[in-house]
């Protein structure tokens, strides 16, 4: 029980926050326009400042662990590749192609994992390691997968040359770069700019659930349910199932363990849903994604947390 109420405490507020951007919408107090600017404030400003943040202020030289960020870094590239070859064979709507892979793979990671293991351990733990092992390929394989399956008509080598150009202009990918630079150079900032980069990182999460539940289309939603529960289910559970064993085999408890298993098992990231609407991807499916892994997860991470517990492992 005691899990589930903390489950519940670190995934129902989030729904909650995307529940009341449906409310203001419905309400006339937020409109379209308003999703569009949050969107892109969002992923050019918000979400590099949280990033950069939160591996800037990890002591890499001190902590880094080759192998755990190997493995972070090796899970995340087969679970991308194999849900893409997977999607390929299997969906027949191609148009949703680059939301689905998206949705499947990319976790919360940034946002719930140092949430999870400080209050479970009482401090961030292994979590920036894990960070640094996924976040940036998480954003890479994005930019990959949304470009090379965006509803447009760029075609071929156009579509790579366009992906790789995103992939140096990301801004995501560069809050990334910038705050390994910071935290392996050991600089330090004044406490003005510290506090400024603390203030904006602290909307990009409010800031983007808000703005999913504006942009959220309840009846789009329903047309795409099947895709989404699949979108759930691989996100949620058959992840974990694969890689957690495999991680519990290579020697990984406490801290580490809980990372990864929240790289692997946490809900949709809300990322997502602003690089798919950017990048002229299907944006009702992820929102809807977002939402309904959101939703589960306190039920699914109850699970894992239990079972690594009974065993254990944490």
């Amino acid at each position: 029980m005691e899990n589930f109420i903390y489950s519940i405490n670190a995934t129902l507020p989030v729904f909650l926050v995307i529940v009341l951007g449906y409310v203001l919408m419905q309400t006339k107090m937020l409109n379209e326009n308003f999703v569009t600017v949050a969107n892109k404030f969002n992923f050019q400003v918000t979400l590099p400042f949280l990033v950069f943040k939160d591996i800037s202020s990890a002591n890499v030289r001190e902590n880094f662990d080759l192998k755990f960020v190997l493995f972070c870094a090796g899970a995340t590239t087969l679970c991308f590749f194999t849900i893409w070859g997977v999607t390929k064979l299997f969906v027949k709507d191609t148009s949703i192609h680059g939301a689905f892979v998206q949705a499947s793979f990319r976790s919360s990671a940034a946002v719930m994992g140092i949430a999870f293991i400080q209050n479970i351990y009482g401090n961030s733990g292994m979590a920036p390691m894990m960070i640094i092992g996924s976040v940036p390929l998480y954003n890479v394989f994005s930019v990959i997968v949304l470009t090379m399956e965006a509803n447009e008509e760029v075609q071929g080598y156009d579509r790579i040359k366009k992906a790789m150009l995103g992939i140096l202009t990301n801004p995501i990918i560069i809050g990334i770069l910038l705050g390994l630079l910071v935290s392996i150079s050991g600089i330090t900032f004044p406490t003005v700019v510290n506090k400024t980069v603390q203030s904006i990182a602290s909307m990009a999460s409010p800031l983007a659930l808000i703005a999913i539940g504006a942009g959220f289309e309840g009846k789009k939603a329903l047309g795409k349910i099947k895709p989404t529960i699949w979108v759930a289910a691989i996100k949620l559970v058959f992840q974990t199932m694969v890689f957690l064993p495999i991680a519990c085999m290579m020697g990984f408890r406490t801290e580490k363990l809980i990372a990864i298993l929240i790289m692997l098992a946490a809900p949709t990231t809300p990322s997502c849903y602003i690089m798919a609407k950017n990048m002229k991807n299907d944006g009702v499916l992820t929102a809807s994604s977002v939402v309904v892994t959101t939703l589960c997860s306190s039920v699914t991470l109850t699970l894992w947390i239990y079972i690594l517990r009974s065993m254990g492992l944490i």
